[in-house]
């Protein structure tokens, strides 16, 4: 099913994002996996131990034209990065959270004439070469500073053959309404906590040529790959396994897949929830054909709308 993925996939076009990445020489994806959770009897599906078991989905998600790349599934134990590293290929720009972070395997991205955008810890060894001038569009958007560095400790230097870049953004917690205080909760430890408001990111990444605040708007766009597994298991309804076999997991998964790439292809936006019910009601026969036709035509016609 592979190859019908990948034509249907080259049909895409990109979503309306910011002109800014259109003149981007690579296909900026994200890579993640999550999990499926599956039945005690499913022996494959290795997880914590022999009551809670779990398939995992490895997918890689094009963040510009917001559709799945290529996915595997294996049990739950299986190394993401391993998984990664047999499906690297050149010509990309692999948008990566923290647990995609050793050094020996970044090096491999950039082996196979990939680049990368990951973040790192706040405690990340470095030493520093260069001070990068900020611009002011850097400084407004909460950027502290742009080295170029040999990252890691002296005794890791060499897990990487090149000199790379790190990024600092100050940010503020969106989840506290700016100006008020944060209530303090207990712990199960029975101690206080009160989580700082005032937060840093530190990404690191070999492009050179980028600007600093576009490097960051691009990892934040690595968050597509969450919605995607949200509408996956949610909306598809994809966290109820059809089979217990890994042939079969892997089959639904795959139907899933085809299924959101047909829907982003016919709709020419992002399936939502209200699109995918319309069409179940037209295979269900509470719809009829002419409905569902206005429905698609009415999401074309904002998307237009849209600045």
């Amino acid at each position: 099913m592979t190859p019908l993925i990948n034509e249907l996939a080259h049909d895409a076009y990109r979503l309306p994002f910011q002109d800014r990445f259109h003149d981007l020489d690579m296909t900026l994806v994200a890579v993640d996996g999550t999990l499926i959770k599956a039945l005690p009897k499913m022996l494959w599906a290795l997880w914590m131990d022999e009551d809670r078991r779990a398939a995992k989905m490895h997918l890689e998600f094009d963040i510009l034209k917001g559709i799945p790349l290529e996915a595997r599934v294996t049990d739950a134990n299986t190394s993401e990065i391993a998984q990664l590293e047999s499906l690297l290929s050149p010509g990309k720009l692999y948008c990566l959270d923290a647990g995609y972070r050793k050094y020996h395997f970044l090096n491999t991205i950039l082996q196979q004439s990939s680049s990368f955008i990951v973040r790192l810890h706040n405690n990340a060894s470095y030493e520093l070469i260069q001070e990068r001038a900020l611009s002011e569009t850097d400084r407004k958007a909460g950027i502290e500073f742009d080295r170029v560095v040999w990252l890691g400790s002296t005794s890791t230097h060499n897990k990487l053959s090149r000199p790379v870049r790190i990024i600092q953004l100050r940010y503020h917690d969106e989840r506290t309404p700016s100006g008020l205080p944060r209530t303090t909760r207990p712990s199960s430890k029975k101690t206080c906590r009160t989580p700082s408001v005032r937060k840093t990111l530190l990404i690191v990444t070999d492009r050179m040529d980028l600007p600093a605040e576009l490097i960051m708007l691009m990892y934040r766009y690595r968050w597509q790959i969450e919605l995607f597994f949200r509408w996956f298991k949610c909306v598809l309804g994809c966290k109820h396994l059809l089979a217990h076999s890994e042939n079969g997991v892997t089959l639904q998964v795959y139907c899933a897949l085809i299924a959101s790439l047909l829907i982003r292809l016919w709709t020419g936006r992002k399936p939502t929830k209200r699109t995918f019910e319309m069409i179940c009601l037209y295979f269900q026969g509470w719809a009829t054909l002419e409905e569902l036709i206005e429905h698609i035509e009415q999401l074309k016609s904002k998307e237009q709308k849209q600045p």
